[in-house]
């Protein structure tokens, strides 16, 4: 028979049982609130603003590596991208997997779409997927903010 005292043990448990009850309570309470807000179909996100302006954008890979953009109504090319260009490529690339993933062909446009707010927006009509391209810094969102004009006549408006 064991002569030592388990008084130290017993001691240290209940010391640890009330803050983790405390602990299981709250986290219970997150998730009946997380719960409720689900259920009762609350969208946690802002509503978009208003579409100020928007375009219809090809864009296709060219030989030697290079990326074409061309303004879907006229078919003309209004901008060519050499180099890394990691942004637009990846961008693109995602956009295209989910296309592949649905097996629809490159040929319809992607729209670029710039908000009353500021904010710019990539969307694919065909998968409704979206990229809120604000999201990834001035930077980045610079590099479709140019498309916007890119080919057109300025000079007469």
């Amino acid at each position: 028979m064991s002569t030592l005292r388990n008084d130290h043990w017993s001691q240290q448990n209940q010391s640890l049982s009330r803050p983790m009850a405390w602990i299981g309570v709250v986290l219970l309470a997150v998730l009946v609130a997380v719960g409720l807000a689900r259920w009762s179909g609350l969208d946690p996100r802002t509503p978009d603003a208003a579409v100020q302006w928007q375009r219809a954008l090809n864009f296709s890979d060219l030989p030697g590596g290079d990326i074409a953009v061309l303004d879907a109504n006229t078919h003309e090319t209004v901008a060519r991208f050499s180099g890394e260009q990691g942004f637009l490529r990846s961008t693109l690339r995602a956009l295209a997997r989910e296309r592949h993933r649905e097996k629809i062909g490159a040929e319809a446009p992607l729209m670029l779409m710039g908000r009353t707010d500021g904010r710019l927006t990539l969307l694919d009509p065909t998968t409704q997927q979206r990229i809120d391209l604000e999201s990834f810094g001035p930077t980045n969102a610079a590099v479709f903010a140019g498309l916007r004009l890119a080919g057109l006549d300025t000079s007469a408006r």
